[in-house]
């Protein structure tokens, strides 16, 4: 599509808002606070780089599919990071697991990593002038075959566990405080019981006590923020999960500690949007992953849908952008996985956009004086209007493909660089 052709398009687009009290200048200004941390292990199924030709697996994370070019070095995995952002508009952050440190060939165990493997990761990052989120790696070690870390009643795994994360936090803040920027520590374990287990609560109790001593350590704010990761069940803990959302729930709002909260880790009848405007009554800030599930499957990528823009929705009708720190999480190796980086990226900035194209002063005063019909009504006339103009003039904007110029680009890299692997 020529540059004329977008403009042309958005210009109707924006009457048409317009007539709707709706501002598409203040929407596209608006984007800039939308910033996706992605996630770095789409690009090689979860390997990580602690030993070559890592596999990594269990602990519920299993990548499936076999779609070639998976980047198998950290240099191959920078070079489709930056193919990605170069196919995104607006902001991104980057956000590594502990596996992905520079280890220089050499078998570095988790409870001995330092700022320095990680230290190539953090001059990528201000060469590109963005942030770096970190998450501890608690699954695919020999200390967490039995299905328990943090809170396993064996004080050497607990202990090692603990000075695992302990130091993830420390790296993190090392990272917040070298690019200026607050690095989010996400911390997610695996432990559970594949059958119904009959101690629940020294499990838990025990995971609090780990929790205690791992968040005893205070780091400032502007360069550390912590948040904790329940799930439903997981390969492995399909009966019981010692971190769930009611424990991880509690736990954040005794010690105001941000929450994440993953879709794809809810029963699939929950809406995760609904959440949102309880949590932040109690909690300063959350963190999302976003993912897409399928029947027990999280971990698909990110795509349009309704579930996605209720999230966007609630967290822009909340005006609560500022609270809300966005990032994503999956992980299929069915396709091209620059392509999965791409479309979920997209699609989650999509939703946003979307969501801030509501007329939400009308809406709310429909609401207030019960006038139900006419919220409905203009609720389902937003459908019909031209949004994808604006998306596209956004992208154009940002100096990116517009529409599905993308998906040559993604394709040439494809047949350039990832066949060749």
């Amino acid at each position: 599509m020529k540059k004329e052709e977008i403009e042309k398009s958005y210009q109707l687009a924006k009457k048409q808002y317009a007539e709707l009290g709706i501002d598409t200048t203040k929407v596209l200004k608006e984007m800039e606070k939308v910033v996706i941390s992605l996630h770095c292990w789409q690009t090689d199924d979860v390997g990580g780089f602690e030993k070559p030709g890592a596999e990594l697996g269990g602990g519920g994370i299993q990548a499936t599919g076999n779609y070639p070019g998976k980047a198998k070095t950290i240099a191959q995995m920078r070079a489709d990071l930056d193919k990605v952002l170069s196919l995104l508009p607006g902001k991104q952050r980057l956000n590594l697991h502990a596996i992905y440190g520079e280890f220089g060939g050499k078998l570095v165990d988790r409870d001995k990593i330092e700022v320095k493997h990680y230290q190539g990761w953090i001059n990528w990052a201000r060469k590109r002038k963005m942030g770096l989120d970190f998450n501890c790696t608690c699954f695919s070690h020999p200390l967490a075959d039995d299905g328990f870390t943090l809170s396993s009643k064996n004080p050497k795994i607990r202990k090692f566990w603990v000075e695992h994360v302990k130091r993830c936090r420390l790296i993190a803040t090392e990272m917040g405080k070298q690019l200026g920027t607050p690095s989010v520590h996400n911390l997610w374990i695996p432990d559970g019981s594949k059958d119904t287990p009959v101690d629940r609560f020294t499990l838990r109790k025990t995971l609090k006590k780990s929790l205690d001593e791992i968040f005893a350590v205070k780091y400032p704010k502007k360069y550390l923020k912590d948040s904790i990761e329940s799930k439903l069940f997981g390969i492995g803990s399909e009966s019981m999960v010692v971190g769930s959302h009611d424990f991880y729930m509690g736990y954040a709002v005794k010690n105001n500690t941000m929450i994440t909260l993953d879709n794809g880790h809810f029963h699939p009848t929950e809406q995760v949007g609904d959440k949102i405007s309880s949590i932040l009554l109690y909690i300063d800030e959350l963190l999302l992953h976003l993912t897409r599930g399928v029947r027990w499957d999280s971990d698909h990528v990110v795509a349009f849908n309704d579930e996605l823009l209720l999230i966007a929705q609630e967290i822009v009708r909340a005006k609560a952008l500022s609270r809300v720190n966005i990032g994503l999480d999956y992980f299929d190796a069915s396709l091209n996985r620059v392509g999965a980086y791409v479309i979920g990226c997209r699609a989650a900035q999509m939703a946003f956009m979307y969501a801030m194209l509501e007329p939400w002063d009308t809406l709310v005063r429909f609401e207030e004086k019960g006038r139900t019909f006419e919220r409905l009504s203009l609720l389902e006339l937003l459908k019909t209007k031209p949004y994808g103009a604006l998306w596209d003039y956004y992208c154009m904007k940002n100096n990116v493909p517009v529409g599905a110029d993308y998906i040559s680009e993604i394709l040439k890299y494809e047949k350039e660089v990832l066949d060749k692997r």
